[in-house]
């Protein structure tokens, strides 16, 4: 069965780091880009992040998250990283991670991507 699986959310304070991991089973990760969408209670989901498949050579941030937020990608692992600093409340949202057989452009869509994960609770606060 295809799955893909995020964790390493939870409860940080504003200037804080975490580190949320997608990790694929069923499939292999490196033959797709992969995407980190966010989702805020009673917004849009909105893409924060993509790489490009197999060497990862093309990376894309929203601009609320750049300089800040770092997409990374392990194929002997079969996982990508979100690497997330300097966290701010309005990064407070479930964080989803996809992946695209045909890759994607950048702004990201959700429309793009084949495989979803169930997300993980990214809660900023003091």
């Amino acid at each position: 069965q295809v799955q893909l699986v995020e964790s390493g959310g939870g409860l940080v304070q504003p200037g804080g780091s975490l580190r949320l991991s997608c990790a694929a089973s069923g499939f292999t990760l490196q033959a797709y880009a992969i995407g980190w969408f966010r989702q805020a209670p009673g917004k849009e989901r909105e893409g924060v992040s993509c790489i490009s498949s197999t060497d990862g050579r093309h990376t894309h941030y929203a601009d609320s998250v750049k300089g800040r937020f770092t997409i990374s990608r392990d194929n002997a692992r079969n996982t990508v990283y979100l690497q997330m600093n300097s966290l701010k409340p309005e990064d407070t949202a479930v964080y989803y991670c996809a992946a695209a057989r045909y890759g994607s452009t950048w702004p990201i869509s959700p429309n793009e991507y084949d495989h979803w994960g169930q997300g993980t609770q990214v809660t900023v606060s003091s």
